[in-house]
């Protein structure tokens, strides 16, 4: 619906899922200010992928309700947590390890997958909420302990959204170092 032409995520999923062996189960992590509804809608019958987002609500593309769980042998593998528009960052980061704890009791990734959208940056221009570079440092944290303690520590990030090219670049090797730490 306009940012993609190819789900970068969702390729690197199938790819992993068909390349290694120990690659069965795989999570996506999602905390565009978009909702991703492509990555949704191409696992939102298959529980061997669980897609969760963190996102702007209501906001383009208009999709992600809470309500939106997955459909048949996917049902329950997708979570979305829509956010209002200049949501504070501490209730935005306790969202978001909330989901993470939720997500862990009932799915064991063999991968995690962030789909690493800076454009929830506080200063970005296309969207609403107010995310600084520590908060994206703190996030990072959680996925790295998550991956530490279910799947060998196996963490790929893909850069998605992030407009504002005076800060882009700072939040991006900041998210980088916290990857390396």
């Amino acid at each position: 619906m306009g940012f993609c032409l190819f789900n970068n995520v969702g390729v690197a999923a199938r790819y992993a899922q068909k390349r290694y062996r120990e690659i069965e189960r795989v999570a996506i992590l999602d905390w565009d200010v978009h909702h991703g509804n492509g990555t949704q809608g191409i696992f939102y019958d298959d529980p061997s992928i669980f897609y969760f987002s963190m996102h702007q609500y209501p906001w383009y593309p208009g999709t992600g309700s809470r309500g939106e769980t997955g459909q048949g042998r996917g049902r329950g593998y997708t979570l979305n947590v829509p956010l209002r528009a200049l949501t504070p960052t501490s209730d935005q980061r306790r969202a978001f390890e909330a989901a993470i704890e939720e997500i862990a009791t009932k799915f064991d990734p063999d991968l995690i997958i962030i789909s690493a959208g800076f454009d929830a940056h506080e200063a970005d221009p296309l969207g609403q909420l107010l995310l600084t570079d520590a908060d994206f440092v703190q996030m990072t944290r959680v996925v790295k302990q998550w991956a530490d303690e279910t799947c060998d520590g196996r963490v790929v990030s893909c850069m998605e959204g992030g407009y504002n090219l005076e800060t882009l670049g700072a939040t991006v090797k900041a998210h980088v170092r916290e990857l390396q730490v």
